[in-house]
């Protein structure tokens, strides 16, 4: 799971991140949809240096500079930009970019990368959309976002191909601003019991059965 936050104040990022953690999800991708973002990922990477934060929604290269600049681990484009790719590939930083079609899975594999970002997932027609177009990329790997939530995450889990699932139903822009990072640590522990659920080999060891 990666959980895709949009944040307004810098100041709920470590709480945000700590709950992310206690409920035993280190991972989150910080948007930068608002003007918080870098701000929010300098905060968490300084703070709690173990979480995997990223950077998304990145939609031009001055963006990805500022969130390398922060601390941010890995970058995310709702798209498939070139430029920010190339960029992201000459700091030999992990990048997830947008596909949606064959042509822009295409584009991706040209520049050397295996693992992309199927976006938006469920208007595209979700998992059955996902299993017909990847069936000519054998060796590509996706990371569905768009429309996913607790209701449909396992059907999405059940697709070979995919290895993890973005989502903001567990980090609501509502439930941030409204400090209620109990609720979030709530919802991140469904999640990962849905994914464990749905793949039993890839669950932390803690949490596997016997």
């Amino acid at each position: 799971m990666i959980p895709v936050v949009e944040i307004t104040r810098a100041a709920d990022a470590v709480p945000l991140a700590a709950a992310l953690m206690d409920a035993g999800l280190p991972c989150a991708e910080i948007t930068f949809r608002t003007a918080a973002a870098g701000e929010a990922i300098a905060a968490i990477a300084a703070a709690i240096p173990e979480m995997y934060v990223g950077a998304g929604t990145l939609l031009n290269v001055a963006q990805a500079q500022t969130a390398l600049a922060a601390g941010a681990k890995f970058l995310v484009a709702p798209g498939f930009d070139r430029e920010v790719v190339s960029f992201a590939l000459s700091r030999q930083v992990p990048m997830l970019p947008g596909v949606s079609t064959p042509t822009e899975i295409g584009a991706a594999l040209s520049v050397g990368l295996s693992v992309v970002k199927l976006f938006p997932a469920e208007a595209l027609g979700g998992p059955a959309y996902l299993k017909a177009v990847s069936a000519p990329f054998r060796n590509v790997r996706f990371v569905p976002t768009g429309g996913i939530a607790a209701n449909n995450l396992a059907a999405w889990l059940a697709v070979a191909q995919v290895v993890a699932c973005g989502g903001s139903w567990i980090v609501k822009r509502e439930l941030i601003d409204a400090g209620q990072f109990d609720t979030i640590r709530g919802l991140a522990a469904e999640a990962l019991a849905i994914a464990a659920e749905a793949c039993p080999a890839a669950a932390p060891a803690s949490r596997r059965e016997p």
